[in-house]
């Protein structure tokens, strides 16, 4: 029974150090150690696009045109309502929040923001000026 326990010791550690090494797979850490701090990560620059930017697939939630770094969505506030709220879209001549964003869970039209659709950034994203971190070949639906 001892021999069978330090035969599969052998080989599990045999297999640990040999797959690692085989595998060339390297951590978007790099070399640090999982305990070590993750580097800070580099300040990227957000990404003004004219006419907005083209989707990828049908339904895919718009992404953002324009800087939002200064833009504030906590709890109290959603400074993206200024503009995208249905009272106020027409005026600042920017895209009214999609229709499905006023609908609560049990189906009712509200007159405000559903809380389900109040934190916009979960689906809608700034671009910003950043190689992919792996290479991807990705081609939407046209």
């Amino acid at each position: 029974m001892k021999k069978v326990i330090v035969t599969l010791l052998v080989a599990m550690v045999t297999l640990m150090f040999t797959g690692a090494a085989i595998s060339g797979v390297t951590s978007l850490r790099g070399d640090n150690e999982v305990s070590a701090p993750a580097d800070k990560a580099p300040m990227r620059k957000q990404v003004i696009t004219q006419g907005g930017v083209e989707r990828s697939y049908k339904i895919q939630p718009p992404m953002i045109p324009h800087k939002i770094d200064k833009e504030t969505i906590n709890l109290k506030i959603n400074t993206c309502l200024k503009c995208h709220s249905e009272k106020t879209f027409e005026e600042k001549k920017a895209p009214k929040a999609g229709d499905s964003h006023y609908i609560a869970r049990d189906g009712k039209v509200l007159e405000t923001i559903s809380t389900r659709r109040y934190f916009c950034n979960q689906c809608h994203a700034p671009q910003l000026n950043a190689n992919p971190i792996v290479e991807n070949q990705f081609e939407g639906a046209k």
